[in-house]
């Protein structure tokens, strides 16, 4: 390994690079975005938009966004512990919990958020908006609502068995 290579915990996922141009006097300056998602595979995900004019620049500075809008996401297994919907402008993302086995069924965006916060098996349905931006938004807004059984059993100030039932 060399000097100048550093060792990530993250597991980074370039979810879209757009061309975008600004006009100006002199005519188009063009720029590149990129859309990244980090994640640790264990609970802990984010999102970030970099743009500069190299493409490999702007995915890097989409990572720095990414890693400090880190959001940390209660798993039950390989799971979440209950339905939600996120929502992100037009865009909404319905996610159910689903037995061991079933595996990641979701789209593209949503499919990489999801494998980089560490479920392993859920379904989505994304409606609306199909924007990658709005989707992979819609989806960490989805996750920021899930609660565990513990962490709802605290807030209303009962045991966990009430809460199961």
């Amino acid at each position: 390994m060399q000097r100048n290579e550093q060792v990530s915990e993250f597991k980074e996922k370039l979810v879209a690079v757009n061309r975008v141009s600004k006009t100006v006097k002199g005519g188009r300056n063009m720029r590149f975005s990129a859309l990244m998602v980090v994640g640790d595979e264990a609970g802990r995900v984010g999102c970030g938009m970099g743009k500069a004019v190299e493409i490999p620049e702007a995915i890097r500075k989409g990572t720095e966004a990414a890693k400090k809008a880190m959001i940390t996401v209660p798993l039950n297994g390989t799971t979440i512990p209950h339905e939600v919907v996120g929502v992100f402008g037009t865009g909404r993302v319905k996610m159910l919990p689903a037995p061991e086995g079933t595996g990641v069924i979701a789209g593209g965006p949503v499919r990489a958020v999801l494998e980089a916060v560490g479920i392993k098996d859920i379904v989505t349905k994304s409606i609306g908006s199909n924007n990658k931006i709005n989707m992979v938004r819609a989806t960490l807004a989805g996750l920021e609502q899930l609660r565990s059984a513990e962490q709802v059993a605290k807030l209303r100030g009962k045991t966990v068995e009430e809460i199961l039932g």
